[in-house]
């Protein structure tokens, strides 16, 4: 996690730990938002990138027009679209558009108050050097969303599997940055953690971990539509293993390329990232010696029940085909398990002091 203290925060973070936390939401909403232009088939309606024209619609039937001829020059709308008329088009058009406009206005809503705050000197301890890196990678995000598009322009009706997979992770990266920086600033005193704490981080960043490579395997399963064979759970066509899963070679495309084989892995990431949930939720729970650790506890509570809940919802979805509602809640309970692994491991820290004081025999004073 990025070396942020609070401790190293003015008095003025307050503020900008909101403008953090709006810019965390934004880009929430970008993920779930651009999980649905994924769902619904969306993401190739518009063949060309113009980042500062591009934010205008279409105005006139002209307009409209010019863009639906673009379209049908596109492998989507040749190899599987070709049905469409003018008004289908504009159904799927309109979410990419939104989209990409969101992109732009989270780009606005970052850099202005970040201007204007730099500006003022408020953003002390290291804290804007951090921010300009949020903001560079922002705009590594958006070339790596046309990257992404343009891989499905060419011969094949859908994007590559691998930029699909390094766009999602790239925004659960930058929203987990803002989300650590947000919580430093708004979280002020939290003292660095103690030895007891500190193996609780260690499985709490463990989690986070798992959970983003969890994630960047459900990248690969939407890449290569493998949530839309084997729709049964736990068996995988009658097997705990199916049948073919390194019949590719080299061995290691299975796992990128092998539909059996990237589901199975999503399956076993998924699973095993509850499992260290809800060991760490046993740990603290049973760990007499750590009852001083009090939001920390409720917040890995949650956590568990959270993790709990977006596994039963990833079998759901499976088993009824990826429906749209379903996609869009599990992509959303993935984001929601990041965002709590982050908070716990920052947490535990807060909870460090009065860790310390539990351990010391007779709760004697520490020495100064």
């Amino acid at each position: 996690m990025p070396n942020c203290r609070p401790e190293r925060v003015s008095e003025t973070s307050p503020a900008v730990g909101k403008w953090l936390l709006l810019c965390c939401a934004m880009v929430a909403f970008m993920v779930v938002l651009g999980g649905a232009t994924r769902l619904t088939e969306s993401g190739l309606s518009i063949v060309d990138w113009r980042p500062v024209t591009g934010i205008l619609p279409p105005f006139s039937t002209a307009d409209w027009q010019a863009l639906f001829d673009a379209y049908k020059q596109s492998p989507e709308f040749q190899k599987a679209n070709f049905w469409m008329s003018l008004a289908d088009f504009k159904t799927i058009y309109w979410l990419e558009y939104l989209h990409r406009l969101w992109g732009r206005l989270i780009g606005v809503v970052f850099l202005v108050p970040f201007l204007w705050f730099a500006a003022r000197r408020r953003l002390p301890g290291g804290l804007a050097l951090h921010l300009s890196g949020v903001f560079l990678l922002g705009a590594l995000q958006g070339l790596m969303g046309w990257y992404m598009v343009k891989s499905g322009l060419v011969d094949r009706p859908s994007v590559s599997q691998y930029r699909l997979a390094a766009h999602l992770v790239l925004a659960f990266v930058i929203y987990g940055w803002l989300l650590w920086l947000a919580v430093a600033c708004l979280r002020p005193g939290v003292a660095p953690a103690s030895a007891g704490p500190v193996r609780f981080r260690g499985h709490a960043v463990l989690l986070a971990a798992l959970a983003l490579i969890t994630v960047t395997a459900g990248a690969f399963v939407a890449g290569i539509d493998a949530g839309l064979a084997y729709n049964t759970f736990p068996l995988m066509d009658g097997r705990w293993v199916p049948n073919g899963i390194f019949r590719m070679a080299p061995w290691w495309i299975n796992f990128f390329e092998n539909t059996a084989t990237v589901q199975f892995t999503h399956r076993v990431l998924g699973v095993s990232t509850m499992f260290v949930a809800l060991w760490l939720w046993l740990r603290v729970r049973t760990g007499s010696r750590y009852t001083a650790i009090t939001k920390s506890r409720r917040l890995i509570e949650l956590m568990a029940a959270l993790v709990s809940a977006q596994a039963a919802i990833g079998v759901a979805t499976l088993i009824h085909h990826v429906p749209v509602g379903l996609g869009l809640l599990h992509q959303a309970g993935a984001l929601a398990v990041f965002t709590m692994a982050i908070w716990v491991v920052y947490e535990l820290g807060a909870d460090s002091s009065a860790v310390a004081d539990a351990r010391r025999p007779n709760n004697t004073a520490p020495r100064r």
